[in-house]
């Protein structure tokens, strides 16, 4: 049976307002669903925390502030955000809702992409997130799963939903928050987050575009995390002979250890 069909939130409707009709994804915080509002009578996503982070009265008031914080970056390149509530025992976001796939789908489906289209979509991501860091936010979470391809062909990025203001360290204490594969090495040596962690996140996933695998791999998050620490990103023409130079040095710069190196 179809999973969306026994999702108890599939069919209700939120806050009087949204009416949820479909499950569009889960992650590690949320998941997400396609809703109808039905005040202004539009398609958008509605994001409810998992039930157990709901519970947590210190974690919903982050996530309540940084909904906030997230409305008010307006870019076309960044995934918007409308309102914010809770009802009974959800607590969710109510955003733009984007008609098409992932970066993750593409690569999938697709493996390497050519060098033309790996910067066609990374040109996009580079200013959503350059207007998130002039607005003082970092996002901290980047990866293929977090950029989204419209069927129209426009490029957003999605799930600010770990942004910081870009003069707060953060703790790591407890669980690295983002996806390891993905982590700048002062991620995850001090928790640190100015937006060259978004720099080096980025550099990671132009690599993963341009070969169609990632840099590190390992059977642990452990020795993938060792690599991020004392090993550099290699060169994408090691795996795809051919490719310009000037790519090398793009992820070379854009994945240098040291922040002061990006």
């Amino acid at each position: 049976m179809d999973a969306t069909l026994q999702d108890p939130l599939v069919g209700q409707v939120l806050d009087g307002r949204y009416r949820v009709e479909a499950r569009i994804a889960v992650g590690g915080m949320a998941t997400v669903y396609r809703a109808l509002d039905m005040r202004l009578d539009r398609v958008l996503a509605v994001k409810v925390m998992h039930p157990a982070l709901a519970a947590d009265g210190a974690f919903v008031e982050r996530f309540i502030r940084e909904a906030k914080s997230v409305a008010r970056l307006s870019h076309p390149n960044v995934v918007q955000v409308f309102d914010q509530g809770t009802d009974r025992s959800y607590v969710y976001l109510a955003m733009e809702y984007v008609a098409g796939c992932t970066l993750r789908d593409v690569l999938r489906e697709r493996g390497a992409l050519r060098p033309r289209a790996a910067l066609d979509i990374l040109e996009p991501v580079l200013a959503a997130l350059g207007a998130a860091h002039r607005a003082g936010f970092v996002h901290r979470d980047m990866k293929p799963e977090n950029v989204l391809i419209g069927d129209d062909g426009r490029v957003k990025v999605a799930d600010f939903g770990l942004v910081r203001s870009v003069d707060t360290v953060t703790s790591t204490t407890g669980a690295v928050l983002g996806t390891v594969s993905y982590l700048a090495p002062e991620q995850i040596e001090r928790g640190a987050a100015d937006p060259r962690v978004d720099v080096y996140a980025c550099g990671v996933v132009l690599y993963e575009m341009l070969t169609g695998t990632k840099p590190h791999s390992g059977d642990s998050p452990a020795q993938v995390i060792y690599q991020h620490l004392h090993e550099d990103v290699p060169p994408p023409s090691a795996l795809v002979p051919g490719l310009a130079p000037e790519l090398d040095a793009l992820v070379a710069v854009a994945t240098a250890r040291t922040p002061a190196g990006r």
